[in-house]
């Protein structure tokens, strides 16, 4: 509408003019708004908007509104108001479904074109046919969470005579508005009345919030010259509730005054407005007010009394799965409908709307949807895409979601019990459900599959390692649902599908193929038969036509699955002989994870073994973190000892978690030195609970001690033995390939060791001239060992001033430079970063061991004839150089009683308790002759830990030296002090 100005103006009217005058018609500004832009309160808006006879932004846009809205009528007079709503939106109105609702017949009947009957209808659409009590089938989880919530809901409007009283209780977004509005359209079916009879009046206190005054006029009326423009006397929304029901929401935003106010007319019926004295109106009206605040604090308690029913909505996390999902659905086919577009949403899309921390609660996770859908249509215009379909995949999901996607925690038994494809969402139907062509289709896209979930991981920052685990543990999954499906649909596949899709000779070739894994591995159910058959018929195409790439998983196949991969070698060696073809290494690692997949009879057992990671300091959560929500499950519990903490107390926490994660399969301990190891014995016997303990750890170690307990065949043994005999076979790998040396640059490439050694030669010659102790050690991401793994290897031996690679490998602290970069301008910039970091280590080594490591403290070819003896003697050195309080001595004992305290059957490190320890210090015993410790075990050298909680970076460093076993055997051969202190300078 043209705004009509009435009035002289001034600056400041002047502005309000031109940004109204600018507007969106379809959308004008509300008084907050525009007050934000000149930065005026809203209220002073107001004032100047009346002053000038500018309506407000309702009535500025009532007229267009009107004549859309008898244009779509007279085009389909039967349209619902939902339909209406979203028509109106597609043309640009901003405008809800509760804005039709109460607006839309009034703007009708102002134009002549509708009838109260047409009113009557639309109103009461969502009854026909129904009982009253079907009202409530449209709430997602009427059966489910919500049903006491609903039962409330309808106790409030049955009541007599006119019902309860209700405040709904909840944070924003978990439906608060949509039970209030079902509760009145149950009210009307049940009073079997009309909206003329019956009205519902909502009302938002904080659209009037910063306006007290205000907010009371609108709500009880005025008197004319109440407040400065009331030119007229002017009803409230009292009275236009009046028998029916007023509906407050974000009623803490009333103020004290009108909450008396309120429970006046709840008390007696009876109200006055704004400015009047002497005058009361009377009205008849249900209240229903609703609040995202606590109520104790912000509302009054004589008007909370007054208030008989209050009804709390749960948040989306307190919600189950089963209906978040179908929030989902609905949102999508909502969605499907406004665009009238087939809307096809990926697995891992809804994995990850199932699981990421949805702050907002519904009204956000719609508000998701709905951005996704938009980036999702964007990218169907922009591409024109032949395809009539919108793709929802991660990463058309809001950043936000996809940032946090594998931050979050999510059960993935429950997870899959509900899902089990990308679902595809038709407009203007039910919802339908992605079904394969056949059982068999999966095969042909496993490369795909792969290759395209690497991309979009690797785009996401994730390292190699980590993507490897997560792909390979996906792709178990998905072939362990194909053998569900062809279980379930046996008898169609033996009586017509298989002899129609799977060529004769590939028949034949399977039934040989069995025979093999039969005599080796013992008998198969039929479904292996199928499954080879489909997945071999896919394989040998692709094989003809060059059409298969490297298997990210083949590694994990060869490492966890041997005894199957042997025999799949075998199986695969007969396509040669009966169809003239080579099987690659992928298409044998896919015949071997089919026999480890139907080898079992369920996915998961109903008991998995526990995991318990104890750790020195904060590194457990950190690595426990990973491997939860990596792999979606909660087995796995931390618990972190800080370096002045009781053992005892440490052992206690360890025993709880013990107890927390046991299943009755034994609990696996993991740990990273020291006393430590020797918790799982202890607890076995207080508890008889069945451990075994694996030190050293690192995050990779708890992801794939996880991946092993979830396979149903692994007892706490197995997965026990198996992480060990890893661990040392990983170990040696690194020490054949490398030479130990002090300071290291590391250079790794994707594909092998090919470019990193020539990076390694390029610059070789003028590292040696910083230092001739730097080594330059070439290692390749598809080595057996993984790169992070390899680098926590070398930097138990090595000081690691740089890291070259082609992705940027983030570890730590260590400064990075690409291969790319190197290659192409020169190795300039990169001998300049090894210098820089080189002097810098050399500065940090000095301070660091000036710290922790002193020639005073140390005591070279004593004789003792105890270990108490010897504790005592390190001990007394530490108190008299005031590094220790005399107190000391007691909390070491402790902890010996408490457990070993050996490294490596050759080394004692024994400590006491942070609250006795002056200044950090280690004292060190080189012993003439070694003493028993404990049973069996000779110890000759002691490193005395007197370490606080300022001392973690030290710590780490004396850590890479205690695990040395060359630089502890040279320690031990030491002739003097200065040769003990050379050799810990240099280590």
């Amino acid at each position: 509408m043209e705004v009509q100005v009435s009035k002289t103006t001034n600056g400041i009217e002047e502005q309000v003019i031109k940004i109204i005058s600018e507007e969106d018609k379809k959308n004008p500004l509300a008084d907050q708004e525009i007050s934000s832009k000149l930065y005026i309160s809203r209220s002073r808006t107001g004032e100047i908007r009346n002053a000038l006879g500018i309506p407000d932004a309702q009535e500025r846009r009532k007229t267009l509104l009107q004549e859309e809205i008898k244009r779509i009528v007279k085009k389909n007079p039967n349209i619902s108001e939902r339909n209406l709503t979203t028509e109106l939106n597609t043309l640009g109105f901003h405008i809800s479904r509760n804005t039709i609702t109460n607006s839309f017949f009034d703007i009708l009947q102002t134009s002549g074109f509708a009838k109260n009957e047409k009113k009557e209808k639309i109103m009461q659409e969502p009854l026909e046919n129904n009982k009253p009590s079907d009202i409530f089938l449209t709430m997602i989880g009427h059966e489910r969470s919500l049903k006491p919530k609903i039962e409330q809901a309808k106790a409030a409007i049955l009541y007599p005579s006119n019902g309860l009283h209700t405040l709904i209780i909840g944070a924003p977004g978990v439906g608060k508005t949509e039970l209030a509005e079902l509760m009145y359209k149950f009210a009307l079916a049940y009073k079997k009345t009309n909206v003329n009879d019956y009205p519902f009046i909502p009302f938002n206190c904080a659209d009037y919030a910063e306006n007290p005054q205000l907010l009371l006029a609108q709500l009880f009326g005025y008197r004319k010259g109440a407040f400065t423009g009331a030119e007229n006397d002017q009803d409230g929304l009292v009275t236009k509730a009046d028998g029916g029901i007023l509906f407050l929401d974000e009623v803490h935003r009333l103020p004290p005054n009108g909450q008396e106010m309120l429970f006046q007319l709840i008390d007696k019926g009876h109200y006055r407005r704004l400015g009047e004295t002497n005058a009361l109106h009377k009205a008849k009206v249900m209240i229903i007010a609703a609040t995202s605040e606590d109520i104790e604090k912000n509302l009054l308690i004589t008007f909370r009394r007054r208030i008989s029913m209050v009804i709390e909505l749960p948040s989306l996390a307190l919600r189950t799965l089963e209906e978040r999902l179908d929030m989902i659905r609905e949102f999508f086919f909502q969605e499907a409908t406004l665009l009238n577009k087939r809307i096809i949403v990926t697995l891992q899309a809804l994995r990850s709307l199932l699981s990421y921390n949805c702050v907002g609660n519904i009204g956000e996770l719609r508000s998701d949807i709905q951005v996704s859908c938009a980036k999702g249509f964007l990218e169907y215009v922009t591409n024109g895409l032949d395809d009539d379909s919108i793709m929802i995949d991660v990463p058309t999901l809001p950043i936000h979601i996809s940032k946090s996607l594998y931050n979050i925690v999510w059960d993935r038994k429950k997870v899959e019990k509900i899902l089990s494809d990308d679902l595809i969402f038709l407009p203007g139907t039910k919802i339908f459900e992605k079904v394969k062509e056949s059982a068999y289709t999966f095969p042909n896209d496993i490369y795909k599959n792969i290759e395209v979930e690497y991309q979009q991981l690797q785009q996401q920052g994730l390292s190699d390692e980590i993507i490897n685990r997560i792909i390979t543990d996906g792709l178990e999954t998905n072939l362990k649902k194909i053998i569900s499906q062809i279980k379930n649909n046996k008898y169609n596949l033996i009586t017509k599908d298989l002899r129609v899709i799977v060529r004769p000779e590939i028949i034949l070739l399977v039934e040989k193929m069995l025979t093999i894994a039969e005599a080796k591995l013992g008998s198969f159910d039929n479904t292996l038969f199928y499954c080879l058959a489909t997945h071999l018929n896919a394989s040998i195409d692709r094989i003809k036509t060059c059409k298969y790439s490297s298997n990210l998983c083949l590694h994990n196949v060869k490492q966890y699955y041997t005894r199957e991969y042997e025999v799949a070698k075998e199986m695969a060696f007969l396509t040669k002989e009966h169809l003239g073809i080579d099987l690659p290494e992928e298409e044998v690692g896919f015949i071997a994870m089919y026999l480890k997949a139907t080898a079992n009879k369920d996915v998961y057992d109903t008991a998995a073994i526990g995991i318990v990671v104890v750790s020195h300091g904060n590194v457990a959560q950190g690595m426990v973190s990973v491997a939860n929500r990596f792999l979606g499950v909660d087995l796995v519990k931390a618990v972190e000892m800080s370096l002045d903490e009781k053992i005892e107390i440490a052992f206690k926490r360890t025993l709880e978690a013990v107890m927390e994660v046991d299943q009755g399969k034994g609990v696996l301990l993991l740990v990273d030195m020291g006393s430590l190891d020797t918790f799982g014995n202890q607890i076995t016997l207080q508890t008889g609970i069945a451990t075994r303990t694996i030190t050293r750890t690192d995050t990779l170690m708890v992801i794939d001690a996880v991946r092993k307990i979830l396979l149903p065949e692994n007892n706490l043994d197995m997965v026990a033995d198996s992480l060990t005999k890893e661990k040392i076979s990983k170990i040696s790998h690194l020490d054949k390939n490398r030479k130990k040396s002090n300071y290291v640059i590391v250079c790794f490439c994707l594909t092998g060791e090919g470019v990193a050694q020539y990076i390694a030669s390029i610059i070789k010659k003028e590292v040696l001239q910083i230092c001739n102790k730097i080594n330059i050690i070439p290692i390749g991401v598809l080595d057996a060992v993984t790169i992070k793994e390899q680098i926590d290897t070398i930097m138990q031996n090595s000081n690691i001033l740089i890291i070259v690679g082609s992705i940027n490998e983030r570890y730590h602290d260590i400064p990075f430079i690409s291969a790319a970069e190197v290659i192409q301008n020169g190795p300039q910039k990169l001998i300049e970063m090894v210098q820089n970091r080189y002097e810098a280590s050399q500065l940090y080594m000095d301070k660091a061991f000036s710290k922790v490591f002193n020639r005073e403290l140390i005591e070279i070819n004593e004789e003792v004839k105890s270990k108490k003896e010897a504790l005592v003697l390190l001990v007394n050195k530490l108190v008299d150089k005031s590094y220790v309080t005399e107190n000391y001595i007691k909390g070491v004992m402790a902890r010996e009683n408490m457990g070993s305290t050996v490294i490596n059957n050759c080394l004692a490190i024994p400590h006491g308790y942070g609250e006795d320890i002056i200044k950090s210090g280690i004292g060190i015993l080189v012993l003439k002759k070694a003493i028993e410790w404990e049973s069996g075990v000779m110890i000759s050298l002691i490193f005395m830990l007197a370490l606080n909680e300022q001392s973690q970076n030290e710590f780490q460093r004396v850590y890479r030296i205690i695990s040395n076993l060359d630089i502890i055997s040279q320690i031990e051969k030491a002739e003097n002090v200065d040769a003990v202190f050379h050799l810990l300078e240099n280590a």
